[in-house]
């Protein structure tokens, strides 16, 4: 599976991006699909993940009601809404897929995409 991020850019605080996260190769089929941010100067991070039903999980502590994923399963691609992003948001977001949940939340998944850069000026 290849995965290809986009939909980064610039946007003040207060603004909305949507990340789209496209399949190709092969179905995500039962992937896992999450997205992960990386900040400069920083460590990766969670983000949210989706599971091929729809279960959502997010990293509570910095994007507890401000994002949500999502996943089309006919065009093979996981997106992530960003509403009222904060300066704080400001990083390097990359997806992954994994078959096993666990696996994919502790950074280890199986496939990943290039990343796109999101910046929120003050």
């Amino acid at each position: 599976v290849q995965l290809q991020a986009s939909g980064g850019g610039l946007v003040q605080a207060g603004g909305s991006l949507r990340l789209s996260c496209a399949a190709s190769g092969e179905p995500l089929g039962t992937n896992v699909v999450g997205w992960f941010r990386q900040a400069r100067g920083k460590e990766r991070e969670f983000v949210a993940l989706i599971t091929w039903v729809g279960g959502a999980w997010y990293n509570q502590d910095s994007v507890k009601g401000r994002f949500t994923i999502s996943r089309d399963h006919a065009k093979n691609t996981v997106y992530l809404q960003m509403n009222s992003l904060k300066p704080e948001d400001t990083a390097v977001y990359y997806c992954a897929a994994d078959t096993d949940r666990s696996r994919l939340r502790s950074g280890l998944g199986e496939y990943w995409g290039q990343g796109t850069l999101v910046t929120v000026s003050s």
